[in-house]
């Protein structure tokens, strides 16, 4: 049988600290050796670059609001990012641009479009994984 279209060649490496390995279009990091920190008030994304796409981690403390804390970096009069997550702690509620409400919780996977508002609901912090959205690539960067 001839595969030779379908076989690639492998390459390894590993980086100093050992946690990241490449074979092919594999790619694994760890968000605590994050690629990129973006720290703004109340909040900050740790980006990780794969092989493909770029995957965020994002933490909202107590006391964050998109209107306050990331909108003068953004400039715009509400977030505009496209977000897809899942929900790790803490609760976030979005107000949309049309004034629907809703509210994120812990084992919630979520989208969130452009025209958007948001806010840590509670005393605890908001921390959600983000794959393949504009938060991973460009939130909290003017």
């Amino acid at each position: 049988m001839y595969l030779g279209p379908r076989i690639r060649r492998f390459r390894a490496t590993a980086t100093a600290e050992g946690m990241e390995a490449t074979m092919g279009d594999f790619a694994r990091k760890r968000f605590e050796e994050a690629d990129e920190t973006r720290s703004f008030d109340h909040g900050k994304v740790q980006v990780v670059h794969l092989a493909g796409t770029t995957a965020g981690m994002a933490e909202f403390e107590p006391g964050w609001r998109w209107s306050t804390d990331v909108k003068p970096i953004a400039g715009t009069q509400s977030c505009q990012a496209h977000h897809v997550g899942y929900a790790l702690s803490g609760t976030l509620g979005v107000r949309t641009d049309e004034g629907q409400e809703h509210e994120i919780r812990p084992g919630d996977a979520y989208e969130i479009l452009p025209g958007h508002d948001g806010w840590v609901v509670g005393d605890e912090s908001f921390r959600g994984l983000e794959f393949q959205s504009e938060t991973a690539e460009r939130y909290g960067r003017s």
